[in-house]
């Protein structure tokens, strides 16, 4: 095993900048499309959407098939995938013990989770829409965490070569003699006897 060499915590960092879209223009504008919330607060604002946004993750932890987001924007869900083919250095282990150790996922068969988005299918069409991008937060990352080695064969096993749209076109596929079937399903009663 190769030694470790602990990275220098007090090193300077690269920060990189960011925009926060939940200020006082966006709400302005929302105020000037919507005058019926005209005397709404800021912080209030901000924590319906915060809320909103919670709401969707946990829908996605929760739900296999995961979310489609609201406007057509795209589609959310957490997908299962092989261990990564470099190493995956466990950084506090790896200090302790002065060696190189890597995580191993035995807890979930060495799976590791992923969250996928997607707006590649017909249905989420919008000018741009290869520009746009979904980058998790930190509190959702970490919940999946906690979540996916309690249950991690409940997720889409989603193999290395394997485009998402073809996933999805795929299990339209599967599900079209259900949906021709749905309204036998819906009028069925297993208690009812003709």
């Amino acid at each position: 095993m190769k030694l470790f060499k602990a990275p220098d915590i007090h090193a300077p960092r690269f920060r990189k900048k960011t925009l926060n879209l939940l200020n006082l223009s966006t709400l302005d504008e929302f105020k000037a499309e919507h005058p019926e919330y005209e005397d709404l607060d800021v912080e209030i604002y901000k924590k319906i959407v915060k809320t909103f946004n919670e709401k969707i993750w946990r829908t996605v932890i929760d739900k296999r098939d995961g979310v489609s987001l609201p406007e057509n924007l795209g589609f959310l869900f957490i997908g299962t995938c092989d261990r990564p083919k470099k190493k995956n250095i466990n950084y506090g282990l790896s200090q302790k013990l002065g060696k190189n150790t890597t995580h191993q996922n035995l807890e979930s068969d060495s799976k590791l989770a992923k969250i996928f988005y997607t707006n590649y299918s017909a249905k989420y069409k919008f000018t741009n829409r290869d520009l746009w991008m979904f980058s998790a937060v930190r509190q959702f990352k970490r919940e999946l965490a906690k979540e996916y080695s309690n249950n991690w064969m409940r997720y889409i096993n989603i193999k290395s070569n394997e485009k998402v749209s073809h996933i999805f076109s795929s299990r339209l596929r599967e599900h079209k003699p259900l949906r021709e079937y749905q309204d036998i399903l819906d009028a069925y009663d297993e208690f009812k006897f003709d």
